[in-house]
């Protein structure tokens, strides 16, 4: 498992937007977690963690490895 710090998101909205975006990334077998409450996105699978933050970013957050 991979464990992301996601920073921006303050609703429901941007959990939904987040996890699309990492479900959209090849290698991703599941996304396991979004927490607005922890900044937190966990995610199982393969994806190279760069394609993940990369997608995040794209949305319009601030990604990082936890």
């Amino acid at each position: 498992m991979l464990k992301l710090k996601v920073d921006g998101m303050n609703c429901g909205h941007c959990v939904k937007s987040v996890t699309e975006a990492l479900a959209g990334v090849a290698g991703v077998r599941k996304v396991v977690e979004v927490s607005l409450e922890r900044g937190e996105a966990v995610i199982e699978g393969s994806a190279e963690p760069a394609l993940l933050i990369a997608a995040v970013e794209e949305r319009g957050f601030e990604a990082k490895v936890a």
